[in-house]
């Protein structure tokens, strides 16, 4: 599956789509309108899997959204953004890990941080994917001991198609751990969550989405913080 033309799936049909049928992009079930006065934006939250997904006309273009990336200041010499990853590495990696050492980073950013830690700290070797910093699909025909994904699924207009496609480039026993902060289930503190006012987030998960991905596209969900973190590998057949 090409990665690009998962991308271009967030234009027109499924536009139209969601806004006639108001069914939950998930699990297809029906979904309720929470509306943001103060930023005059709609969403769409699924009763069933918990889903909450901006609608399309809302979303910002994708020139706008790589100028919000390129404001971030991320750095391998930042020492507390280091801390970041190694606990989420420490929590939802190590614990779980076969014994390759073969990963793949999917949305590195414009400074592959995670992946650098990876790299030095755990020895690990890395590719790294990301659309604007890193559009060299480099992961094509591999198999992978780990992928990771941190702070990109909340950017994903259809979320089961990307856990599928990344689940295809794990190894048997391989890890996938993903990192997003999961949304608060009252409406009043969603609107009133930082999170969700960052126009480039789209989507947004509980533990209870992720459940229901990782049941869709053959995952088993082996470990949540119930915070931010998940980690999955192949359900076996």
């Amino acid at each position: 599956m090409d990665i690009k033309c998962i991308i271009k799936e967030r234009q027109g049909a499924l536009a139209e789509w969601l806004n006639v049928l108001n069914e939950c992009i998930i699990c297809g079930s029906e979904t309720r309108e929470i509306y943001n006065r103060t930023l005059k934006v709609k969403y769409h939250h699924c009763g069933n899997c918990e889903f909450i997904s901006k609608d399309p006309a809302d979303w910002i273009s994708e020139e706008e959204e790589l100028k919000i990336y390129n404001r971030h200041n991320n750095s391998i010499e930042d020492p507390r953004y280091v801390a970041f990853f190694k606990d989420f590495i420490d929590s939802a990696v190590v614990p779980f890990l076969s014994k390759g050492r073969r990963g793949f980073d999917f949305g590195s950013g414009p400074s592959p941080v995670l992946a650098t830690i990876l790299e030095r700290d755990y020895g690990f070797k890395m590719d790294i994917y990301d659309l604007y910093f890193s559009p060299n699909e480099v992961f094509k025909g591999k198999k992978y001991n780990l992928i990771t994904s941190t702070e990109v699924f909340e950017h994903l207009a259809e979320p089961v198609k990307y856990f599928r496609m990344l689940s295809g480039y794990l190894e048997d026993d391989g890890l996938l751990s993903v990192m997003t902060l999961f949304h608060p289930q009252d409406h009043q503190q969603f609107l009133d969550w930082y999170y969700m006012r960052d126009m480039s987030h789209i989507s947004f998960y509980t533990v209870r989405t992720m459940q229901v991905i990782s049941d869709l596209v053959g995952l088993e969900l082996l470990f949540t913080d119930r915070k931010r973190y998940t980690s999955f590998k192949l359900r076996k057949k």
